[in-house]
């Protein structure tokens, strides 16, 4: 089991520790409920150093990165992140990622702790013909913290050399806060505006301390993978292992406009046929009557009780204070106001199709 560089940091705030893609981590410090709200309110901090981090350098870089990436890297400015997939033959998803381009040939990728390895010979599988090209894999040099809420950004201020204010969203730059040199990236996982920090690793429980000291007052949290889940479902946002697997096409699950209409990287004649003959599923987003809590791989139903998908995520919104879950469904019943059902171990709970997402933070 791997263990993050704040591994101590957490065990003394008294985080419940769990197993997850291979690391022990905070699923939780005072509960799930009131990090969540944090996060919604204030701001919360989270430890999410168990993500990848792969480097491509070299004339060769920008190349490289559209040959494994959907996405139009010729766009791609610096100081520009993107989301963005790593798509196998078929179009199916091996990872969703964020493309960081740090210079004229220099990227970072940003891939889920549970694919960095698959990502990674990937990579190196598809791209052995690109000249001029280093691959590497920097995940063990970083820390990566993230600070998310509508407080983060004064939080931060506080403490950053410049203007953060100045970061854009899905922008980056390089910068100190605390004294501590790191890249700040305006990105999260959340639904609330914020950062996420790289920083060496053995910087990273002086920074962890510096931002939770300097944001006390603001009402600050540490906050564990279990509010991260909860929020990253209140705001739509896709998980791999659930919404996205190799058996899913990004068109399936709302995610074309991320997908290049370009032919250049892996993947791309098969979305093409997709684009072309249209899918048969889609991914809804659904509101639950009562307090019926669905989980992954629970059928979804016609109001009659005809079995039309399954349930990709579900649980209780604590912000919305009601039961939601997205799901894979035929196409043909993906429209907004359809009247549906999930069988939740065994009994129907009637469900309707809502527009995503869920919760959108109001700026």
């Amino acid at each position: 089991m791997h263990r993050t560089p704040l591994h101590s940091v957490h065990r003394r705030l008294g985080a419940r520790m769990v197993p997850f893609a291979g690391w022990e981590m905070p699923v939780q410090y005072t509960g799930i409920v009131a990090e969540h709200r944090a996060v919604r309110t204030a701001a919360g901090l989270f430890d999410v150093s168990h993500m990848g981090e792969l480097e491509f350098r070299g004339a060769g870089a920008a190349a490289a990165v559209a040959r494994l990436t959907c996405a139009d890297v010729d766009r791609i400015t610096q100081g520009q992140a993107r989301y963005s997939l790593v798509l196998d033959q078929a179009g199916g998803v091996i990872d969703d990622v964020i493309v960081y381009r740090l210079g004229d040939r220099h990227f970072r990728l940003v891939v889920n702790a549970s694919n960095t390895e698959a990502v990674l010979d990937h990579a190196r599988a598809v791209t052995s013909g690109i000249a001029a090209l280093e691959c590497n894999d920097r995940s063990a040099e970083f820390a990566l913290l993230a600070i998310q809420g509508p407080r983060a950004l004064g939080i931060v201020g506080q403490l950053a050399a410049g203007d953060v204010t100045a970061i854009g969203t899905y922008r980056c730059r390089p910068g100190r806060v605390a004294g501590h040199p790191v890249l700040l990236a305006r990105t999260g996982y959340t639904g609330e505006d914020g950062f996420e920090l790289f920083v060496a690793a053995d910087r990273a429980e002086a920074l962890w301390n510096d931002l939770l000291a300097a944001g006390a007052a603001a009402g600050l949290q540490p906050a564990g993978l279990g509010a991260r889940d909860t929020l990253r479902l209140e705001a739509s946002m896709p998980l791999y292992g659930h919404e996205l697997t190799r058996g899913v096409s990004p068109l399936e699950v709302g995610l074309g406009r991320f997908v290049s209409h370009g032919d250049g990287y892996v993947g791309a004649g098969a979305i093409a046929a997709q684009r072309a003959a249209g899918v048969p599923r889609r991914l809804v987003h659904l509101h639950l009557a009562g307090r019926a809590i669905a989980r992954q791989g629970y059928p979804i139903t016609t109001a009659a009780g005809a079995q039309i998908g399954t349930v990709t995520s579900g649980s209780h919104a604590p912000w919305l204070q009601r039961s939601i879950a997205m799901g894979l469904v035929a196409r043909k019943y993906s429209a907004t106001d359809t009247e549906l059902a999930i069988l939740v171990r065994g009994r129907a709970h009637a469900a309707i199709v809502v527009a995503r997402p869920f919760y959108r933070r109001s700026d």
